[in-house]
């Protein structure tokens, strides 16, 4: 899983992506692509944002729900934990 994630992590757009979600969780891809145009300046497709979201749930840092005809996508840190665990930071 390492490798997935810092493959996901390592991309601009896609840390991005992670801000939005983690300054709103629970987002449609319109809405995400709102918000990347208008937070970043990120002028993706939307197809092109899809597939970021793609790389991000690969890794597991996003999770995808489906209500009705909407999908939703919510932030996992839980892979960023366990990077946490694996390397902790030591106190001053």
């Amino acid at each position: 899983m390492d490798d997935a994630l810092f493959k996901a992590i390592a991309d601009p757009t896609r840390r991005a992506i992670l801000d939005e979600l983690h300054a709103k969780d629970g987002q449609t891809l319109f809405e995400l692509c709102k918000r990347l145009i208008t937070r970043h300046g990120i002028e993706s497709s939307r197809q092109a944002i899809s597939q970021h979201l793609a790389v991000l749930e690969e890794a597991g840092l996003v999770t995808t729900r489906r209500d009705g005809r909407y999908k939703f996508h919510d932030l996992d840190l839980t892979p960023m934990r366990m990077i946490l665990e694996r390397w902790p930071i030591p106190k001053e």
